[in-house]
């Protein structure tokens, strides 16, 4: 076997891929790499595997495409938090606001089991760069969303994309790199996931208000997407233990009624949750019925997963085996409860600057940097210390106390509280939950066997992804549902009607904020910014779940090497 450059040698996978991100070689020295999971065993037998040249270049590169996909999903996570009020302006149907927000988690929660079976079976490239397309058509659609059921759509398609695109950054980085270097990798997963979330309400503030309008804040990601799609293309290393089968073996023993369940379950929770009292009265048949269905789908999720109807055990569609684990389980509380603290800040924390302080777009993103700063720079820091410092329990009681203590806080203030006291807040929240947003990736490798590492990490994901899905859909309930009454109460006898108080809890595009008097908008103010604090009540819980499982963990380390 040889390389182009005539010097490398015939190095099995594992052997170069650990040796890539630390090589003292030149970037224009290559190394030639043996695909051997793309071939057949017979291939592999004979020594005529495929050869690409896999220089530091062209690592480098693949780690900007994991990276920047990774920034993409984390921008679309959080762009909606500032674009939802001209949005509304410009589609109207103020009933379906929510889904601008929810409609992206939707999709990604709902289909990410199903994307771990696909990446078992099927060319771990190709489904990725389909994952990227999908990604693309819902944002293209939303941006040229004629109307609000348009863009939910969009939303969920775009959803679905992220989703297939987050595990296969996660699925990648565990085939081509060694358990030591998996912690600062999947790190910095999150660290440019951070920077995505961030940027997301200034990319969208900014775009609203420009004469671009909200729209390029979808817009956006096609330029993106067409500038780097060589590296996807052309540089981006196959993997794939099926390559020599057709597609339709590979795929007709899924676990399709599994995934359909799994699927249902999620999106008629959203749905029950999103409706109840904001849209209909608690009591309405309407809400009932949505409550049964969601009661009876999961109690048929959980039967057909736990007897393997129509499927089996292999093949079900949640890994069912990581249930008899007990580190597998606390690890995917715990993951459960850092994305809920993760994704509730990262919501709630502009919207109380923009309801108590009257801040701008840009204005409000600044406001979160201190959490997210603070995120990123333990989620490194965790990455880089995990392997040396393996006491993995450790850094969840460490987590969780953290953020239960800044979280705690939260909870405590009001309108009227000083903004550098938040951004203190803030620095704790922020702290506490970036050590343990990721770290249960790496560790669950090291738990799971290496055959169903793939598996592992879709538990994993499903953990993070319905974490904070279910997090902002509860949170968003009782937003809607407190903020009324508080609202209500506090407007009382001034003549408003119920659709303008709900209208108010919208943003700024309604008339009791925009168009009152500065008494009554400082009222509705005031109540609003309540609500938000003992809306917090979401993140306290969150925090506590990760302490709780840090405490229930068991104080063993783990050998990363």
């Amino acid at each position: 076997m040889s390389s182009e450059t005539g010097s490398a040698s015939d190095i099995h996978l594992r052997d170069v891929v650990e040796k890539l991100p630390a090589t003292g070689h030149s970037p224009n020295q290559s190394i030639a790499l043996d695909e051997r999971c793309s071939a057949t065993p017979e291939q592999q037998d004979a020594g005529d595997a495929a050869v690409v040249q896999m220089s530091k270049i062209r690592w480098l590169c693949i780690c900007v495409g994991w990276y920047l996909t990774a920034f993409l999903y984390g921008l679309d996570s959080t762009i909606a938090a500032d674009v939802q009020g001209p949005i509304l302006a410009s589609l109207g149907n103020l009933n379906m606001l929510p889904w601008v927000g929810t409609g992206f988690l939707l999709g990604s929660v709902a289909t990410i089991s199903l994307f771990g079976s696909l990446y078992n079976r099927l060319e771990v490239k190709w489904l990725y760069l389909g994952s990227i397309v999908a990604f693309e058509v819902g944002s293209a659609i939303c941006g040229a969303a004629p109307d609000m059921k348009a863009m939910t759509v969009g939303r969920v398609v775009a959803g679905i994309g992220g989703a297939g695109i987050y595990l296969g950054c996660m699925t990648y980085i565990s085939i081509f790199t060694t358990p030591a270097q998996r912690p600062l990798y999947t790190a910095l997963i999150s660290a440019f996931w951070g920077l995505g979330a961030v940027l997301g309400p200034v990319v969208g503030g900014g775009f609203a208000q420009s004469k671009a309008t909200w729209r390029w804040a979808f817009y956006i990601n096609l330029v993106l997407a067409a500038v780097t799609a060589p590296i996807y293309i052309f540089w981006f290393p196959r993997h794939g233990a099926h390559g020599q089968q057709r597609i339709l073996p590979r795929i007709k023993n899924l676990d399709w009624l599994g995934a359909l369940l799994n699927a249902a379950t999620f999106a008629l929770f959203i749905t029950a949750c999103t409706y109840s009292g904001s849209q209909w009265p608690w009591d309405s048949g309407s809400v009932i019925s949505l409550w049964v269905m969601t009661g009876v789908t999961v109690i048929l999720y959980v039967l057909q997963q736990w007897t393997a109807f129509l499927t089996t055990k292999e093949d079900r569609i949640f890994p069912v085996w990581c249930l008899k684990s007990r580190s597998l389980v606390l690890l995917f509380i715990g993951t459960a409860g850092s994305s809920a603290v993760n994704f509730f800040n990262i919501y709630y924390i502009p919207l109380f600057f923009e309801f108590t302080k009257g801040d701008g777009a840009i204005t409000v993103a600044g406001r979160l940097l201190p959490f997210i700063f603070l995120l990123i720079f333990t989620a490194l820091l965790s990455g880089a210390l995990l392997p040396k410092l393996n006491l993995y329990a450790a850094w969840y009681v460490i987590s969780g106390l953290l953020a239960l203590v800044g979280s705690v806080l939260m909870f405590l203030i009001s309108a009227a509280t000083p903004a550098g006291n938040i951004y203190g807040f803030e620095v704790l929240i922020g702290a506490g939950c970036g050590l343990t947003l990721q770290a249960a990736y790496s560790i669950a490798l090291v738990k799971a066997p290496a055959e169903k590492a793939t598996s592992a990490i879709s538990f994993i994901n499903v953990a993070q992804l319905g974490g904070g899905a279910l997090a902002l859909t509860i949170a968003g309930t009782v937003f809607q549902n407190v903020g009324f009454n508080t609202l209500q109460s506090a407007l009382s006898g001034r003549g408003y009607s119920s659709s303008e108080i709900r209208a108010a809890l919208a943003g700024g595009y309604s008339a009791i904020i925009s168009n009152s008097s500065p008494e009554v908008r400082g009222i509705t103010l005031d109540a609003i910014g309540s609500t938000i604090a003992n809306v917090y009540g979401i993140s306290v819980s969150g925090s506590a779940t990760v302490l709780a499982v840090g405490l229930l963990m068991r104080w063993e380390k783990v050998k990363m090497t």
